[in-house]
């Protein structure tokens, strides 16, 4: 972990990724909290504002990769943080202007914006780190990830509960201003390299390229058909886990919110396990242990009765997972083009997340025809069979040259 620490243009992306995940966070509970308030606990309003949070995922999400391979990350992050920063200012005035319906076009701005950072964080660390240090890069961003599913929805709250909504915005202000303060200090190297993608293109041309180079390597096949099929899987027990709580373990409702904290809990210490076991297993092992246990452990938790059972297979679960994600998304960086790597992380994404809402939309459908017991087994069945199909990806120990160690 040392060497990860040791490199400027990392540490200033980590730290940038930090405020951005603070920022979010508050950003997303005050303004449900706001609506909440201002709309009388409209649940219209409130779904509303959901979608417009979601939404840019899958209309700006491939845009966002495609832009990614045609500028230049580290700018592309910067401008990121700044037209964040000016539509939290703009969300400010509009609330203090007494236009609250307005909150949702501005909050719309807002999430399209961040879609543009993550295709250009992945490039950085491609470009900034060898090969042999990335699955201990993408572990930490992991763990970051997973910390923020803990406690981002606590900061947020906290913080709106102590100050209200202004302040909590003009805190956003601070956040983003520092994380594109962190950004302008990452060495501008990371800028320019002998392999920048040539823009001259079109947007077209450059999306169907993408395609292309998807469709004619057989690993980035495998790899979409396993990210497919891990979607699924989590989409289908996704929203039963309140059923699991209620009728296998006959406690209350309210408590899945302790079941969900060890879940997250467990995608934290995958996260951390990932980030020190990569350089002594496999990837593929990694991946392979990560998504057949994780099939299993939905097997026993559905079959469970006992609430410490069915606990300490959420946060295996979660634990599982965080290692089977960090090995996939390490072999993305890994292994593909970095002229594609924003395109191809702009198709998965929405790919992923369209898969996981088709297993949560049928979930209820197939719980109410069958039993638990049966959309459980299945979700468990796909993850194993993500599992061995997993086994074919190509993990080559190839290390780039062309890297700028900074």
């Amino acid at each position: 972990m040392k060497h990860l620490f040791s490199n400027r243009a990392f540490v200033f992306l980590m730290l940038s990724d930090l405020m951005q995940n603070i920022g979010i966070w508050i950003r997303n509970m005050a303004l449900l909290f706001f609506v909440m308030e201002k709309s009388g606990g409209n649940p219209v309003a409130v779904s509303l504002l959901t979608i417009i949070e979601y939404a840019p995922i899958f209309l700006f999400s491939i845009v966002g990769g495609v832009l990614a391979d045609r500028w230049r990350p580290r700018r592309t992050m910067l401008w990121g943080d700044i037209l964040s920063f000016l539509s939290i200012l703009l969300i400010l005035f509009v609330v203090l202007a007494g236009y609250w319906q307005a909150v949702f076009m501005v909050t719309l701005v807002s999430a399209i914006v961040s879609q543009f950072s993550q295709p250009s964080s992945m490039k950085i660390i491609k470009r900034c780190l060898p090969d042999e240090h990335v699955p201990a890069a993408t572990a930490l961003s992991q763990t970051m990830m997973s910390l923020f599913v803990i406690v981002g929805p606590i900061v947020g709250t906290a913080i709106f509960q102590m100050v209200g909504l202004e302040a909590s915005l003009i805190s956003l202000l601070v956040i983003f201003g520092g994380s594109a303060l962190f950004i302008a200090l990452i060495p501008s190297s990371v800028d320019v390299t002998e392999s920048d993608n040539d823009s001259s293109g079109s947007f077209m041309k450059d999306l169907s390229d993408g395609m292309k180079y998807v469709r004619s390597h057989q690993m980035l096949k495998i790899m979409m058909c396993v990210y497919v099929i891990l979607a699924l899987g989590a989409g289908l027990v996704q929203p039963l886990d309140i059923f699991v709580i209620t009728e296998r373990l006959d406690l209350n409702m309210t408590d899945v919110q302790w079941f969900t904290a060890l879940d997250g809990f467990g995608m934290l210490v995958g996260g951390i396990t990932a980030a020190v076991v990569t350089g002594k297993l496999k990837g593929s092992t990694l991946m392979f242990i990560g998504l057949a246990f994780l099939g299993v452990s939905t097997f026993v938790e559905v079959l469970s009765v006992w609430p410490v059972l069915t606990g300490t297979m959420r946060f295996l679960t979660g634990f599982l997972l965080a290692l089977a994600e960090t090995a996939l998304m390490a072999v993305m960086i890994r292994q593909v083009d970095e002229k594609f790597v924003g395109r191809l992380n702009g198709l998965m994404t929405p790919i992923f997340i369209a898969l996981l809402l088709i297993g949560s939309g049928s979930a209820g459908v197939f719980m109410v025809s069958t039993s638990i017991f049966a959309v459980y087994f299945t979700a468990g069945v796909l993850f194993l069979l993500a599992s061995f199909i997993s086994l074919k990806l190509p993990f080559s120990s190839e290390v780039r040259k062309d890297v700028n160690v900074i």
